[in-house]
């Protein structure tokens, strides 16, 4: 096993005092010698770390005795080095900006599937009622040049921020279908899943845990390509592997 444990995690929670808050969590990561980016919202926490495994779960372990943190999980991957150069800390309006505060997970999640019930649509292309099922790439154009599940909808959007427009162009011609919406780790979905939903799509589910969650628990069934991911790692094929550059641009231009 590679010796650099390097974490994705999310939580939809209420935060005050942000400010007491990142000075407290900022010093835990610096005496375990942590470095990564935590995003820090009025609606909760988003981050990237990595460091030697035992004070990564160590800080984990510690962030989890604040009650708002309890149910934290995390996705997992291992690199031979430090994929990130420093420790940051940034107190931010939301996790993800999408720009439409009423859409709030805190209050409750937009349904999901787990990812080996995923696969079993994908192996027969329709969900348990027959459904033809259509992946919803809720990602940036960069992102999806990477690699994305086979025949997933994209719209090229820049930002997230512009997914809401996008989706919404298309409403009419996706309602009798089962949408699977899909992100990285899963944060994007927690909200483009409440906003799908808000405009009538019934039918829809986020994937739960995002790409990487599905490449940890089914591999490549389905996907083509790799991951891109926010660190200097820059993608990590199905295995959870990271892949060299020269070969992530190859694949890239292949896709292409």
């Amino acid at each position: 096993m590679k010796p650099i444990l390097n974490i994705a995690a999310y939580l939809f929670v209420s935060l005050d005092n942000l400010v007491e808050l990142r000075a407290k969590i900022l010093d835990e990561c610096n005496a375990r010698h942590l470095k990564g980016t935590i995003l820090l919202t009025g609606e909760g926490i988003n981050m990237f770390l990595a460091g030697n495994e035992p004070e990564l779960r160590s800080f984990l372990d510690w962030l989890r005795l604040d009650a708002r943190f309890k149910s934290l999980e995390s996705k997992d991957s291992w690199s031979e080095t430090q994929p990130f150069k420093k420790m940051l800390i940034k107190i931010k309006n939301e996790i993800i900006r999408m720009n439409h505060p009423m859409i709030r997970p805190e209050q409750g999640r937009a349904n999901f599937i787990t990812p080996k019930k995923l696969q079993e649509w994908l192996d027969r292309g329709t969900d348990d009622l027959g459904r033809p099922v259509v992946m919803v790439d809720t990602r940036n154009a960069f992102e999806v040049e990477y690699g994305t599940f086979e025949n997933a909808l994209h719209f090229n959007i820049d930002k997230f921020t512009e997914f809401p427009e996008a989706i919404s162009a298309h409403k009419d011609e996706l309602m009798d279908k089962t949408l699977v919406s899909f992100c990285t780790g899963g944060i994007r979905c927690e909200k483009s899943g409440l906003y799908m939903r808000e405009i009538g799509m019934q039918h829809s589910y986020q994937l739960e845990g995002g790409i990487l969650k599905y490449f940890e628990e089914v591999g490549s069934a389905h996907y083509t390509g790799t991951c891109f991911v926010f660190d200097e790692r820059e993608a990590l094929e199905p295995s959870l592997e990271s892949i060299p550059l020269e070969a992530s641009i190859r694949k890239k231009q292949k896709l292409n």
